[in-house]
């Protein structure tokens, strides 16, 4: 039935104009400042530790205590986790444009405010930023399940993938931003308060005014969230929602008619009818269990896979880049050059290997098809990271780190261009209206899962076997190169769940979700297909 309002048959064969790029700037603005706020604080963590952990009398500068690292690392991850889930629920039950706004307003605040933590201990200022980076990652976690609905309801068939991948692919722009604001920050101050390494002056390496320099990298992060804010509130409730979900045919299609630029009827009638013939079966029904249980187990192990590998390497890249001689020793440094070093080693990775993937998944995934991207990617990604671990001695050797790096930054090309992209797409499109902001929500509150994993797991796992040459206050891990091979194991896993996702390319909405013939169990939609062709 859905099938035949004009209203959805108009959005699916809508040709590309100038509303979709609106709402992917809009939208994608919301990525960028999740991807700047997520990030951002592995580009100071090392300044924490100097500014409020500093020792007296030892010859290496003050690092965070491993609780302190993990808590600091991962807390706005346990908070993303819990937004995905709540906001995704929520924007089913109450729409998706009536929940947008608070996201972002949440995003703002807690971004400011991270970057005035206050208190007259070390204990208290971590504490109070730990505070407000959950409730950052709460609203950051909002934005994930919310925008991805959004593009996905207001896109056409022919190219939703790229106008949703272009969406998400605005992430490494805010990854790029963030090392950009860090370098610039980090180079005004360091020029303008000279200090001497660690080495020569233990006490003066860090600057007093080097307490400026992490705040104010944080607070920069509400900035395209305040730019974004308005126009996100006047953008129209998608027509999927309003027609499928709350009935209102007579307002999906004014609001589509301004949207579109042409006259389209309303059908209230066939709405109601929708509404009587359709089962209307929950997320806890055996009916969903057998339409789209395998689909939802499929993209939330994908995702949780994916960021197990992703996460722990793009928060610890500057541990990887100190272990391969990249970064000088930090006692040869005073603090606000350390952040200047780490932000432009990953700057330089995001330019090189995590910006160009997102944009080949623009070009490439409504021609190639989610279901080979993912599976390529997650292959690729397996064979650099068994390519970084099996000759792990070689790439540490003098004169071999160039080609480190250069496979390192394929690891995420292939991440970017593949799984990392796809998984947030394909649960956009996959299941029914009423369900799909909190399945998107399940799924990714299941990558979450896996960031924490890795931004907690990998903070012990990468330490030296020897407890001796382990960082402060850690005991012995695994070692950088075993920890590669377990995430090379993970990836070999997410290539396997893959075949449990559906393909979704030149399909409409309803289509992929079995809501064209939601009152006919015996039709043989693609809801019964797990394995694409």
């Amino acid at each position: 039935m859905a099938k035949e309002l004009q209203v959805l048959n108009a959005l699916d064969a809508a040709k590309t104009q100038w509303y979709h790029f609106t709402a992917i700037v809009i939208a994608g603005m919301g990525f960028f400042t999740d991807a700047y706020d997520l990030f951002c604080i592995s580009l100071v963590t090392k300044l924490l530790g100097r500014i409020y952990y500093h020792i007296d009398g030892s010859s290496t500068p003050g690092t965070l205590p491993p609780n302190v690292a993990a808590a600091v690392n991962g807390v706005a991850f346990c908070g993303t986790l819990s937004g995905q889930l709540f906001f995704g629920w929520l924007g089913d039950k109450m729409g998706r444009k009536k929940v947008y706004g608070l996201t972002l307003m949440l995003m703002v605040v807690c971004s400011i405010a991270s970057g005035l933590s206050f208190g007259h201990t070390a204990k208290g200022v971590i504490a109070t930023l730990c505070f407000f980076r959950f409730w950052l990652g709460f609203g950051i976690g909002g934005d994930y399940p919310l925008s991805a609905t959004i593009m996905s309801e207001y896109a056409n068939k022919r190219t939703r993938g790229a106008f949703i991948a272009a969406v998400f692919a605005m992430q490494g722009f805010g990854i790029l931003a963030g090392g950009i604001v860090a370098i610039i920050i980090s180079a005004a101050f360091n020029d303008r308060f000279k200090a001497p390494p660690y080495s020569a002056d233990p006490a003066g390496s860090t600057a007093p005014q080097a307490d400026y320099v992490w705040r104010i990298i944080l607070m920069v992060g509400a900035l395209p969230a305040v730019l974004t804010y308005y126009w996100r509130m006047k953008m129209p409730e998608t027509a999927r929602y309003t027609a499928l979900v709350a009935k209102n045919a007579k307002q999906a299609a004014a609001d589509m008619s301004k949207v579109l630029q042409v006259e389209i009827t309303e059908e209230q009638e066939k709405v109601e009818q929708l509404s009587r013939n359709s089962s209307g079966f929950g997320l806890f029904s055996k009916e969903f269990a057998r339409r789209h249980g395998l689909h939802l187990l499929g993209t939330s192990t994908t995702w949780f896979l994916l960021d197990i590998a992703f996460y722990s390497q793009n928060l610890f890249q500057k541990d990887i880049f100190t272990a391969i001689n990249w970064i000088p020793k930090a006692a040869t440094m005073n603090a606000i050059e350390e952040v200047f070093r780490i932000a432009r080693a990953q700057t330089l990775i995001a330019l090189c290997g995590t910006v160009p993937g997102y944009w080949f998944t623009v070009a490439l995934i409504d021609v190639i098809g989610r279901f080979k991207i993912q599976l390529v990617g997650f292959f690729m990604m397996t064979v650099f990271m068994l390519g970084l671990a099996i000759p792990y001695h070689h790439w540490t050797t003098k004169g071999n780190h160039i080609g480190f790096v250069v496979m390192y930054g394929f690891t995420f090309f292939f991440a970017n261009f593949g799984p990392n992209s796809t998984t947030f797409i394909v649960p956009a499109e996959i299941f029914p209206a009423r369900l799909r902001s909190t399945c998107h929500g399940i799924s990714a509150a299941a990558g979450k899962a896996g960031a924490i994993i890795g931004a907690f797991g990998f903070l012990y796992a990468a330490q030296n076997q020897d407890k001796a040459k382990a960082d402060h206050g850690y005991p012995a891990g695994i070692g950088v190169r075993n920890s590669l091979f377990v995430l090379a194991g993970c990836n070999l896993l997410g290539l396997l769940f893959t075949f449990l996702v559906p393909e979704s390319k030149g399909k409409s909405l309803e289509e992929m979700s079995g809501e064209n013939e939601e009152d006919d169990p015996t039709s043989e939609t693609t809801y019964n297909r797990t394995v694409p062709v």
